[in-house]
């Protein structure tokens, strides 16, 4: 494996925008159409992600808006979305349907803060799997003669501002979440 620091960097960028979409699948205050992206549909004889038989709108704040494409649909999007584990209750009419959100009590409020630090995490450490490849990468050139050791530790010390970099941008990102989940 050759060292790149660019590929690094770049991988280190696709973790944190990994988990900038975990974190928008959780639900805060604010009713937010990538809700229900984990929705699938039993339709036409097979499971589909909702956003395949319908149109998610936020009408309002604490609203989600659903309009099923084919109307025999309706009652089986309601059913899945029902379903789904998000605690969320629908209501049928006609071809669209009304998603009340229901207001985050302070207990759940610290789960879904709880669940941000997890993906956090998880973040953080690919982020340092990617840091130790690069490392790995920077021993092996040495050992073999491609680097010297004073062009080594510079790529280390750079490899090391990348990484610390990545991990101050996720701990930011978690921190706005958190301020956007307790906020009533």
């Amino acid at each position: 494996m050759a060292y790149d620091l660019d590929d690094l960097k770049t991988r280190m960028q696709k973790s944190i925008a990994s988990l900038r979409d975990e974190l928008m699948g959780l639900r805060t205050g604010r009713a937010s159409a990538s809700l229900l992206e984990p929705v699938t549909v039993e339709a036409y004889g097979s499971r589909m992600p909702l956003n395949q038989v319908a149109t998610v709108t936020v009408p309002e704040a604490r609203m989600l808006s659903v309009q099923v494409w084919d109307r025999s649909m309706a009652n089986a999007v309601e059913k899945a979305i029902r379903d789904s584990g998000l605690g969320l209750n629908p209501m049928g009419e006609g071809q669209i349907i009304r998603v009340p959100l229901p207001e985050l009590n302070e207990e759940r409020r610290r789960e879904l803060t709880k669940v941000a630090h997890n993906y956090a995490e998880a973040a953080r450490v690919a982020v340092r799997h990617i840091r130790r490849d690069g490392m790995d990468a920077l021993k092996k050139a040495e050992k073999d003669g491609d680097l010297g050791q004073d062009d080594v530790r510079a790529q280390s010390d750079l490899v090391q501002k990348a990484t610390d970099a990545a991990v101050a941008e996720i701990d930011q990102v978690v921190a706005t979440k958190e301020a956007e989940i307790m906020q009533v």
